[in-house]
């Protein structure tokens, strides 16, 4: 039972960890120095921050970061810090952070070239990473269908490493009446899926290069017939081992990465 006098205030904190709460509020907690970090870049995001001094002590150079963004920490117990956090060996530090993710309109409004459109995907660790492939790969946002994580899970957020502070997201999106509207902004949809074209095939005539959005079914089913009907064009990952199928993040680094490329080095022309 948690004795420090921060106690009341750190529980209602801790509801964040559930999803209602973060949508009722607006809120989300992001964990660990790599995080928070990235955070920094954009602290009017930041509404308070919880850490112990042990952690204060190692990572001296980021808190002096905060300082002088003017993010004021509050110091806690690791018993206090414990009660934030959703992992077995806390990190040391927890950001009470503003929801941030923008419209499909805000995003087509910069003229994206690669944009991830993300279908029922439902485990933690690979949408954060699908989001911190698409980071490093220079991709210009990333979309989340209805029936997906949630992106402000901690386990989402943990896992993008900070790359979500990089790069715009929209989420909670109809799939169908998405996929309408980047086609009629000049966008190619091409969906990931055993039974395509090899994507290399795709390469060599060319087609990477423009505009792309890739469409990522679920981890379990992947997609269902009429989702597939909405793309332009199925594109399959050749497997040359004896591995029966890629993860996910897997296969969406190598189309992410590939389709950067094309629009980058002129692989594809």
């Amino acid at each position: 039972m948690l004795t420090d006098p921060k106690a009341t205030k750190v529980r209602g904190v801790a509801k964040l960890v559930k999803k209602d709460a973060r949508q009722e509020t607006g809120l989300f907690l992001l964990e660990g120095p790599q995080g928070f970090t990235e955070a920094l870049d954009r602290p009017k995001l930041i509404l308070e921050v919880f850490a112990t001094e042990e952690a204060i002590s190692r990572h001296a150079d980021l808190f002096a970061k905060a300082k002088n963004a003017r993010v004021e920490v509050e110091v806690v117990s690791e018993q206090v810090l414990a009660a934030l956090s959703d992992t077995s060996t806390p990190q040391g530090v927890v950001a009470v952070c503003e929801q941030f993710d923008v419209s499909v309109e805000e995003i087509l409004a910069t003229k994206p070239k690669l944009i991830v459109l993300l279908s029922q995907i439902r485990d933690p660790g690979n949408a954060g990473t699908v989001l911190r492939a698409a980071d490093a790969a220079g991709a210009d946002g990333v979309l989340f269908s209805s029936g997906s994580v949630d992106i402000y899970n901690p386990k989402v957020v943990r896992s993008t490493t900070g790359s979500m502070f990089h790069l715009p997201f929209a989420v909670d999106l109809d799939l169908a009446e998405t996929v309408s509207t980047l086609k009629k902004a000049g966008m190619q949809v091409l969906a990931a899926d055993a039974g395509g074209i090899p994507i290399s095939e795709l390469a060599n005539q060319g087609k990477l290069s423009g505009p792309t959005v890739w469409l990522l079914g679920n981890e379990a089913w992947g997609f269902e017939p009429e989702v597939l009907e909405l793309a332009d064009q199925v594109v399959s990952i050749p497997i040359f081992g004896a591995a029966e199928s890629l993860n996910l993040a897997t296969a969406a680094s190598v189309c992410l990465y590939m389709t950067a490329f094309a629009q980058n080095t002129g692989l594809s022309d």
